[in-house]
């Protein structure tokens, strides 16, 4: 039997439009796998679960009306997701990896940020990064997060930067995670546990 977390975004979307799931069944689901597993896999540094929640039950809400009308909605609406702990995310604590910054909260969001919540994704949360992004493995300081850990061997790295993102999308706790990549930090914990990893050009995302 198919379960939420077996589904990639695409077809988690597609069931949301032939009714076979929501929004709210999904996050509610995918939060329980995080409460589950995040520790062992160091995939989270902030878990987002009521204003996940309550997004949900607006985009569960919004998809029924489109299918009732024929509306059409961006292609990933509702889909749950995560944004690594290097971009700003307005009210919602934002590390970089480091404990001079374990309490920072910004005002605004970074564009990127605020492009995925135009599609209508679902943020669970902030994914583990290192220190400002700087190794190519993800082990932040101590005091915001245990190192991002492969879920097929918990002994070995999940890479960097975006180790985090990685973990979480490995150990289907997510569908699909935002990263950011200047030398290496998307490709290489997309390779670690064989996931697709996709750095665009330059100037295509802000």
């Amino acid at each position: 039997m198919t379960q939420i977390h077996d589904l990639s975004a695409l077809e988690l979307a597609a069931a949301y439009r032939a009714g076979e799931t929501s929004p709210l069944e999904a996050t509610e689901h995918y939060l329980r796998r995080i409460e589950a597993h995040t520790a062992a896999l160091g995939a989270f540094v902030t878990v987002t679960g009521q204003p996940a929640v309550d997004a949900a039950r607006v985009a569960t809400e919004t998809l029924a009306h489109a299918r009732d009308l024929g509306e059409p909605l961006p292609p990933l609406y509702g889909v749950p997701t995560a944004i690594k702990d290097l971009n700003a995310t307005a009210g919602v604590r934002t590390t970089f990896g480091s404990a001079a910054l374990a309490d920072y909260v910004p005002a605004v969001s970074d564009e990127v940020v605020l492009r995925m919540e135009r599609a209508g994704m679902i943020s669970l949360g902030k994914t583990n990064t290192p220190e400002f992004g700087s190794p190519c493995y993800t082990e932040p300081d101590p005091s915001i997060a245990p190192p991002a850990r492969s879920p097929y061997d918990p002994s070995r790295s999940a890479g960097g930067s975006s180790g985090g993102a990685a973990a979480a999308v490995a150990g289907r706790l997510l569908p699909i995670a935002q990263g950011s990549d200047g030398g290496g930090s998307i490709r290489i914990p997309a390779s670690v546990p064989g996931l697709v990893g996709f750095k665009p050009s330059r100037g295509r995302i802000s």
